[in-house]
C-alpha cells in the first residue's frame, strides 16, 4: 500500500465533513491527565544510511546459537534444517499461502493443508487434525475451551504443574473471564502426581492436561493418567512441546489421549527470537465438529480426478457467530508447508533415527554431568532431549560464568518453580556435537570450555 500524505486542504475537508474545526477535538473524550503535553522525546531525523548503521549495531549485540554452544530448550528447540526446506518454501507460488477464502480454486493451498493434517494424525495417533493454530500454548488453551464446551456442564480443568509454564499462563489468560475453574496437579519426581490427580478428579472435571514430554523432558505415564481421567468421565489433553519425541515413544493417541495439541517448531522452523510457532491440534472423530479452525478433505471432481475441498470451517467468518467454536483466523500457511516438507523429507525411519540421536546425546550428557561433584540429575526416569540438573553453585552465577566461555548452559527453573531454585533445565539436540557436550561438562566442573 502506498503512503499518500494529506495536504492541509485534505485535512480541512475531512474536518468540515465530520463537523469539527480542528484535529484535537477528535480526542476530546480522552481525559486530560492521559494526554501527552509535550513532544515525543525522539532524536533528530537520520538519513537512511545512518538508520541502517544504527540497526546493524543493535543486531551485532545479539548472539546466535550457531556461534555459541547452546543447550537451551524449554519449548523452542535448535534442530538442523536441511537446505531443501528453505529452497522449496521460497518458491514464489508459496509466498502468499494463507486461508483459502475461495477454497476450490486454491488446490495447492488445500493440498498443503491436507498433507499437514495427515502427517499430524500419523504422528499423534489421532483421527483428525486441523490447520492450524498460532503456537502450542494457544492450541493448549483452545483444547481446554473445547473440553468445557463438550463437557456436559463440567467447568473444572486440572493442569499438571509439569506442563510448560507458558502453556499454563496462556490457558489462564484465555479462561480469565470465563466460568472455568483451573486447578493445579502437584509434582512427584518431575512427573504429574497421580495420587493428587486421583484425589482431584470429580464429576465437575472436564479435562486433565499434561505434557508429553513434559516441561522437564520427562515422559509421563499417559496410559495410567488416561485410565484415571476416563474413569471420572473427563477428557485427557496431551500437550506436546517437543514433537520429535513422538517418533521414538508411543503416540498419545495409542496411550488413550482424547486431544493432542503441541508446537511444531522443531520440524523445520528456525528459532527466530521465539517465533513464529505452529500449533497443531488433533482429536478423535467424535470431536471433529467442535474442533476450532478448519478441516480440508480429499474428494474427486466430476472427471474422477483427485481434488481437495474445505470440508469444515468452524470460524465466526464462515458460520453464524453464535455457532462458531473459535475466531482463529490464520492457518499459518507457510509454517504448515515447512513442517510438511520437513516431515516428508525425513520420512518415518529418518525421523526415528533423528529422535534416537537426540535421545542418545542427551543421555550421554546426563551421564557425564551426574559424575561431577556438586551436580546431580534431579529426576529419575525416562526423558527426551531435556533433563534437570541440581546445582550446588547458584544457578544465575553458574550460567553467567559459562556464558563468558561461550556456553549457554540452560534455563533457570527457580522463576517458575520455587522448589527448584537450584535447578537447571539442559537441552541437547542433534546440533550439539560430542565436543560441545564435553566442553559443557568441563565448564560445569570449573574448567575451561
Amino acid at each position: 500500500m502506498r503512503y499518500l500524505p494529506h495536504t492541509d486542504v485534505d485535512v480541512q475537508q475531512m474536518l468540515d465533513q465530520i463537523g469539527v474545526s480542528e484535529i484535537d477535538q477528535l480526542f476530546s473524550t480522552i481525559p486530560e491527565d492521559c494526554r501527552l503535553k509535550k513532544p515525543l522525546d525522539l532524536d533528530a531525523a537520520k538519513s537512511e544510511s545512518e538508520v541502517l548503521s544504527f540497526l546493524q549495531e543493535l543486531a551485532e549485540k545479539n548472539s546466535q546459537v550457531s556461534a555459541l554452544d547452546a543447550f537451551l530448550g524449554g519449548g523452542a528447540y535448535n534442530h538442523f534444517i536441511p537446505a531443501v526446506v528453505d529452497q522449496l518454501v521460497s518458491r514464489s507460488e508459496f509466498y502468499t499461502a494463507y486461508t483459502p477464502y475461495q477454497p476450490e480454486i486454491s488446490q495447492g493451498t488445500l493440498q498443503a493443508i491436507f498433507e499437514f493434517q495427515t502427517l499430524i494424525c500419523q504422528l499423534t495417533g489421532m483421527d483428525v487434525a486441523n490447520a492450524s493454530m498460532y503456537d502450542g500454548a494457544s492450541a493448549c488453551a483452545e483444547a481446554v475451551l473445547l473440553t468445557v464446551r463438550a463437557g456436559k456442564k463440567r467447568n473444572k480443568v486440572l493442569l499438571s504443574q509439569a506442563l510448560p509454564p507458558q502453556y499454563r499462563e496462556t490457558v489462564a489468560t484465555y479462561c480469565r473471564y470465563l466460568d472455568i475453574e483451573l486447578v493445579d496437579i502437584s509434582l512427584q519426581n518431575g512427573l504429574t502426581n497421580q495420587a493428587d490427580l486421583q484425589s482431584l478428579l470429580d464429576d465437575q472435571v472436564a479435562a486433565v492436561v499434561v505434557g508429553y514430554p513434559n516441561y522437564f523432558g520427562q515422559i509421563e505415564d499417559l496410559a495410567t493418567i488416561a485410565e484415571l481421567t476416563h474413569a471420572a468421565g473427563a477428557r485427557l489433553v496431551a500437550a506436546v512441546p517437543e514433537p520429535l519425541a513422538l517418533a521414538l515413544f508411543k503416540s498419545p493417541g495409542e496411550l488413550g489421549a482424547d486431544i493432542v495439541v503441541g508446537e511444531g517448531q522443531s520440524f523445520g522452523i528456525p528459532l527466530s527470537y521465539g517465533g513464529p510457532g505452529i500449533g497443531f491440534f488433533a482429536v478423535r472423530k467424535k470431536d471433529m465438529r467442535v474442533l476450532p479452525g478448519r478441516l480440508v478433505g480429499e474428494t474427486t471432481d466430476k472427471d474422477g480426478k483427485r481434488g481437495f475441498v474445505l470440508t469444515l470451517a468452524t470460524r465466526e467468518q464462515h458460520i453464524r457467530r453464535e455457532k462458531a467454536t473459535s475466531n482463529i483466523c490464520s492457518n499459518q500457511g507457510m509454517c504448515i508447508l515447512i513442517v510438511s516438507i520437513y516431515l516428508a523429507l525425513h520420512g518415518k525411519q529418518g525421523l526415528r533415527q533423528l529422535a534416537e540421536i537426540n535421545y542418545a546425546k542427551a543421555a550421554y550428557a546426563k551421564e557425564k554431568i551426574a559424575q561431577l561433584d556438586g551436580f546431580s540429575i534431579t529426576f529419575p526416569g525416562e526423558s527426551f532431549n531435556e533433563f534437570v540438573v541440581t546445582c550446588s553453585e547458584p544457578v544465575a552465577a553458574l550460567k553467567k560464568r559459562l556464558e563468558q566461555q561461550g556456553v549457554l548452559a540452560g534455563i533457570s527453573l527457580g522463576r517458575d518453580y520455587s522448589a527448584l531454585e537450584d535447578g537447571l533445565l539442559i537441552c541437547v539436540t542433534e546440533q550439539n556435537s560430542r565436543k560441545q557436550i564435553d566442553r559443557l561438562v568441563n565448564a560445569l566442573a570449573g574448567g575451561e570450555a
